[in-house]
């Protein structure tokens, strides 16, 4: 009987847990009227976001002022066919939330994506640096399966802003640089993480490091982004 008892205790323990993990992780809301809006650009949604039933129509590109508004639905990636970089470059972008956590209830992140190679397949690789706006990053990619640089949890740094609260602005100048042997991210000018370049090109990670750059949102997110460019490496 006791054992019975501490079983049906310890069975109902796992089911708050995992309804706990369920509702930090969160689950992505469609955005209404959605697509990409801009034109010559297209983009692709995590293949878990697929299964869960989501479509590229569930988040939204459009034009905002002189930049672009990401308004997000599922994670997304986005890109331009006609934006290709090769050899050494930096792509950068500044980000600014208006509204921290507008549509969310934890930070989500979003920033830039290189080296993408056979986009819009099953076969896609590419890699990106993103920021949270609690002060942390995650440099990760996909090859086809997903990798992370650094581990799996957000690093914080100093160099990355904070929001003063819940519906405060929050703004990150993030950009990716292919420089001989290195990759770097730098998130306000600062370079918060440097990778060689040999070891990011290589079997499950990335096919190269030439390729179609574009911007990197996580799920239910909204940010607008300004001073998207393509420059020669420092």
């Amino acid at each position: 009987m006791k054992n019975h008892i501490l079983l049906s205790v310890l069975f109902l323990l796992s089911v708050v847990f995992a309804a706990n993990a369920a509702a930090q992780e969160g689950e992505s809301v469609g955005v209404k009227d959605g697509g990409v809006l801009i034109k010559g650009w297209t983009g692709e949604i995590d293949a878990k976001e697929k299964a869960a039933g989501m479509t590229l129509n569930s988040a939204k590109l459009a034009t905002e002022g002189k930049g672009m508004r990401v308004t997000t639905g599922p994670a997304v990636t986005y890109w331009n066919p006609s934006n290709t970089a090769k050899g050494d470059y930096t792509v950068s972008a500044t980000f600014t939330e208006s509204k921290y956590m507008s549509i969310n209830d934890h930070p989500h992140p979003y920033g830039i994506m290189v080296g993408g190679n056979d986009l819009g397949t099953a076969n896609a690789s590419y890699l990106y640096c993103a920021a949270y706006g609690n002060g942390t990053f995650i440099f990760r990619g996909f090859g086809p399966a997903p990798f992370q640089l650094g581990g799996r949890a957000p690093i914080k740094n100093d160099a990355i802003n904070k929001a003063a609260g819940v519906g405060q602005p929050v703004t990150q100048i993030i950009a990716v640089t292919v420089k001989g042997d290195s990759i770097s991210c730098s998130i306000n000018n600062t370079v918060v993480a440097t990778h060689p370049r040999s070891e990011l090109v290589a079997p499950g990670k990335l096919k190269s490091t030439d390729g179609h750059y574009g911007l990197r949102f996580g799920h239910n997110t909204d940010a607008i982004v300004t001073e998207f460019k393509k420059s020669k490496a420092p």
